[in-house]
C-alpha cells in the first residue's frame, strides 16, 4: 500500500477524485438550495394566494364577514396535509378569530412576514417547529395574519439532507475505491514492463512485454517496446555473427600472411623471393583493408553520416560509368554485359557510394555467373529511381534472398570464392540511406538484384532509353 501510495498512477488518481468529489458536493448544494428554496417559495405563494382571497372577502363582506370566514376556516376539519394558520387580532392584539390562541412572538424576516414558533399537535403529542405568515393591517388598526406551519417542510428538507449526505458519501466511498482500482491496474501494466525491463537486463534478450489483448495505450506501446526488442535481438544476434564471421574471414589471411614471412625468413635470403613475398603480403593486407573499408562503408551510410555530402547527382551516368569499368572484366570471362538506362535521372545522393552500391552487384554478378550474360538496367519508374542488375547464374534460393543482406553472409560455406561477404550489405544500406531499398527476385534462370531510390526532381528526367 504504502508502494501505491507513493506512485505517480495514484496521485493522478487522487487529483481526479478530488475533482470529481468537489464537482458532485457542489451539485448536491445545488439540488438541496434548489429543492428547499422551491418549497419555501412555494408555501409564500400559498399564503400570498390565501390573503388576497381574504382581503377580497374584507372588501366586499367588511369585518364581520371576514371573522366568519376565519371562523369557519378554523374550526372545520383541515384536510391531510394542510397547516394553515389564521389569526385576526384588534387594535391591541387581542384575538378575535383564528386558531392561534395569541399573537406570537415572531421575528420579521422581511417586511410583512415574520417567523415564529408554534406547536402542533401529531398522533405522538405535541411538538415544536417553526412557521412563516404574512401579516395584513385593516383598518382602525385590526390586523390579520396568515401563515402556514414548515414542519412538513422541515421534515422534507431533512430528508433531503440525510438523502444528499449518503449519496455524498457513497460517491465519495465510490470514488476511492474506483481511484484505488485504476491505479492498482495501472501499476500493474507498468510493472509487467519493469519485470520484463529486468530479465532483459539481467541477459535474457527473449523477454517480451505481456499484451492484454485490449488495443489500449498500454497495449501499442508493449507493441511497439517488443518490437524494438525484436529488433534489439536481431542486431545482438547479427553482432555476434559478424564476430564469428570476422574471425573465421580474417583468420585464415592473417595465418597465410604470417606463414608466409616466417617461411620466407627461414630460406636462404633472396632478393626476389624477399620482393615476391613482399607482393603477397600487400596484396592480403589490401584485401583486410578491403574488409574494414567496406564494414566502414556500411557503418557510415546506416549511420547517416554522408547525408551532409549528398548533391543532385545523374544516376543513369553512374551506372554507365560503371559498366564500362566492369567490361574488360566481362570479356575476360567471356560474358556479356549491357547496359539499358535512361538518358538521365536526377537523384538526390552520395556519387561514391552510389557508385559503389551498383559496382557491388556487378561484380556479384560476373563473380558468380559461369555462362551466359549480364544485363544492368537504370530507370525512373515514377517517382522513384530503379537499378537492376540481371544475370544467367545458379541464383539464390527464396528462402536465402534475406538472409545473403546481413553481413559476412555467404552462400557457399568453404568460404573459399574471393570475396567477403559485405557486397549486398552496402547495397542495402546505401539504398535505405537514400531514401529506398534493396531485394533479390528470381531471373528464370538466374538472379536479379536491384535497389530503388527517389528521384530529385521528377521534370528533369528524359523517358527514352538507351541502349549498349
Amino acid at each position: 500500500m504504502n508502494r501505491l501510495l507513493r506512485t505517480n498512477a495514484f496521485r493522478l488518481a487522487a487529483l481526479y477524485l478530488l475533482l470529481f468529489v468537489a464537482s458532485v458536493l457542489a451539485l448536491l448544494a445545488f439540488i438541496y438550495f434548489s429543492t428547499a428554496g422551491f418549497i419555501e417559495r412555494q408555501t409564500e405563494a400559498t399564503i400570498d394566494a390565501e390573503i388576497t382571497g381574504l382581503r377580497e372577502e374584507y372588501t366586499e363582506r367588511g369585518l364581520a364577514g371576514l371573522l366568519d370566514i376565519i371562523h369557519t376556516r378554523s374550526t372545520a376539519p383541515a384536510p391531510h396535509g394542510d397547516s394553515t394558520l389564521y389569526l385576526v387580532t384588534d387594535p391591541a392584539l387581542q384575538p378575535l378569530a383564528g386558531n392561534l390562541s395569541a399573537w406570537p412572538r415572531a421575528e420579521q424576516i422581511r417586511p410583512g412576514w415574520i417567523r415564529f414558533p408554534v406547536e402542533v399537535r401529531t398522533r405522538e403529542g405535541t411538538v415544536t417547529s417553526s412557521a412563516i405568515a404574512s401579516v395584513f393591517v385593516l383598518h382602525d388598526g385590526f390586523r390579520l395574519l396568515v401563515g402556514r406551519d414548515l414542519r412538513d417542510a422541515e421534515v422534507f428538507r431533512s430528508r433531503i439532507t440525510r438523502t444528499l449526505a449518503w449519496a455524498a458519501l457513497l460517491t465519495v466511498a465510490l470514488g476511492v475505491g474506483g481511484g484505488l482500482f485504476m491505479t492498482r491496474h495501472m501499476l500493474s501494466r507498468v510493472e509487467a514492463v519493469n519485470r520484463t525491463s529486468e530479465r532483459i537486463i539481467r541477459g535474457d534478450l527473449s523477454q517480451r512485454v505481456p499484451l492484454s489483448g485490449s488495443g489500449d495505450e498500454f497495449d501499442q506501446l508493449a507493441a511497439n517496446l517488443n518490437a524494438m526488442l525484436d529488433q534489439i535481438e536481431r542486431l545482438m544476434l547479427g553482432m555476434r555473427q559478424v564476430a564469428d564471421n570476422i574471425a573465421h574471414d580474417l583468420r585464415t589471411p592473417l595465418s597465410r600472411l604470417r606463414a608466409r614471412l616466417e617461411v620466407t625468413l627461414l630460406e636462404r635470403p633472396d632478393a626476389q623471393r624477399y620482393a615476391d613475398a613482399l607482393r603477397e603480403t600487400i596484396a592480403e593486407a589490401d584485401h583486410l583493408l578491403g574488409t574494414f573499408n567496406a564494414l566502414l562503408s556500411i557503418a557510415e551510410a546506416e549511420a547517416g553520416s554522408r547525408r551532409e555530402t549528398m548533391a543532385v547527382v545523374d544516376l543513369a551516368e553512374i551506372a554507365r560509368s560503371v559498366a564500362e569499368l566492369y567490361e574488360p572484366v566481362a570479356d575476360d570471362k567471356g560474358l556479356s554485359l549491357t547496359v539499358d538506362s535512361d538518358t538521365a535521372i536526377a537523384v538526390h545522393g552520395d556519387r561514391h557510394l552510389l557508385s559503389q552500391a551498383i559496382a557491388n552487384l556487378l561484380d556479384n554478378a560476373l563473380k558468380y555467373t559461369p555462362a551466359g550474360k549480364v544485363a544492368l538496367r537504370a530507370h525512373r519508374q515514377g517517382g522513384m529511381a530503379r537499378v537492376e542488375v540481371a544475370d544467367s547464374g545458379p541464383g539464390v534460393p527464396a528462402d536465402r534472398r534475406e538472409a545473403v543482406f546481413d553481413r559476412f553472409v555467404r552462400l557457399e560455406g568453404s568460404r573459399s570464392t574471393p570475396g567477403n561477404g559485405l557486397g549486398l550489405s552496402l547495397v542495402r544500406a546505401v539504398a535505405r540511406l537514400h531514401g529506398g531499398e534493396a531485394w533479390l527476385e528470381d531471373n528464370e534462370p538466374g538472379l536479379k538484384a536491384m535497389f530503388t531510390l527517389p528521384v530529385a526532381d521528377s521534370r528533369i528526367v528524359p523517358a527514352t532509353r538507351n541502349a549498349a
